[in-house]
């Protein structure tokens, strides 16, 4: 099954509540993510740069929060003021509750990633 269908698949399969903050998100990555694709990887839609291996781009639908998972050390380095509000684990971003997704920090942590050369990410 191609990547889009797998993805679109997950996204029919996500609890209602969070299905349209989940689309909005894909749809953030897809118009931010300039050169990267989309793929199905360990269970969860991720964006993998053109010519790389891993992911440095990812997200899913846990039962308890929305994560966001974001493999560079750089660009989350640069982000620390901003994520230190937030739910943040050793790489990603926990969102409770669908309203509480933080799109436009969301928008401006893909447009760093995606502007970034390839560099460190995170096992």
């Amino acid at each position: 099954m191609p990547a889009t269908a797998e993805v679109d698949a997950y996204l029919e399969q996500a609890p209602e509540a969070r299905r349209e903050a989940l689309t909005r998100l894909r749809e953030l990555c897809l118009a931010e993510l300039t050169g990267f694709e989309e793929v199905m990887a360990y269970g969860m839609p991720m964006y993998v740069r053109a010519g790389a291996e891993a992911g440095e781009v990812a997200w899913a639908n846990q039962k308890q929060y929305i994560s966001v998972y974001l493999m560079r050390t750089d660009v989350r380095d640069a982000f620390a003021d901003r994520l230190a509000g937030h739910d943040t684990g050793k790489a990603c971003l926990r969102f409770r509750r669908p309203e509480t997704v933080d799109f436009p920090l969301l928008r401006d942590l893909l447009r760093a990633t995606s502007s970034a050369p390839p560099g460190p990410i995170t096992p």
